[in-house]
């Protein structure tokens, strides 16, 4: 039996990530910061479940997290594990964004170095890195934090699976970027989605049919992947200037 390991398990795309590949018959490591709902998610799935509970912004938790599974041979991994916050740059919370800098970027790059090298050493392997269609873009005036966050998952992740293919590597890796998805998201980031949101079952539908392809980029739906690509025709200013004015509908 094949192991995925899920980080941000706890809601949204990791727990349906962990249902949909509980369902194709992995045995899951599932981890978030509360032990009750990977309890409660463990209870409702039909396949060996192990639950390692860890607060990710923590650097130490993350360390922990790879000596826990230091001993599993994890065939997929899903990093998923991230959050948002809204609000003009002057006005957030200094502590929330470097919150979010250590689990969008920080736990991102130690879990991704630490599973990548196991995965190497036995050539197979699946790693996804879950990104926004927000890293697509030059910036994201009033989630200014939060989109560039998500370039550098972009960037490392493209670089990353470029050294790969050039080694001949059998380990794949990929980012997956939709755009709004209604998640708990929303409500950590203290925003209400200008546009309107696909769920999290079409978003996770949609990354495995990229996951099967070898993507390394994955945008779910046809409209999102239209309007990544046509933004790169678009001038800077004008660009910075239409994505600011979404994210200012955000705001609650």
């Amino acid at each position: 039996m094949k192991t995925a390991l899920i980080t941000g398990a706890t809601s949204g795309i990791g727990e349906e990530f962990a249902r949909v590949l509980a369902s194709k018959g992995y045995r899951l490591i599932i981890t978030g910061r509360r032990e009750d709902r990977l309890e409660k998610l463990a209870g409702e799935l039909d396949v060996p479940c192990r639950i390692i509970a860890a607060d990710l912004s923590e650097e130490s938790e993350c360390h922990m997290l790879l000596k826990e599974t230091a001993d599993e041979k994890i065939s997929v991994f899903i990093n998923n594990a991230g959050f948002g916050a809204a609000g003009g740059f002057l006005a957030t919370d200094i502590d929330k964004e470097l919150s979010m800098i250590h689990v969008n970027d920080i736990a991102m790059h130690i879990l991704f170095k630490g599973v990548l090298k196991k995965m190497a050493e036995r050539d197979q392997g699946y790693i996804l890195n879950v990104a926004s269609s927000a890293g697509l873009l030059p910036g994201g005036p009033y989630m200014a934090t939060y989109y560039a966050t998500k370039a550098y998952v972009v960037s490392l992740t493209r670089a990353v699976a470029t050294e790969l293919r050039e080694m001949g590597s059998r380990v794949h890796v990929s980012a997956l970027c939709p755009g709004p998805v209604d998640t708990e998201f929303n409500e950590r980031a203290d925003v209400v989605f200008a546009l309107k949101g696909i769920s999290a079952q079409k978003c996770v539908s949609e990354a495995i049919k990229g996951m099967n392809k070898r993507s390394v980029i994955i945008v779910p739906t046809f409209a999102m992947k239209a309007a990544t690509f046509m933004q790169k025709f678009a001038p800077m200013d004008m660009l910075l200037g239409m994505v600011g004015s979404q994210q200012k509908k955000k705001i609650q």
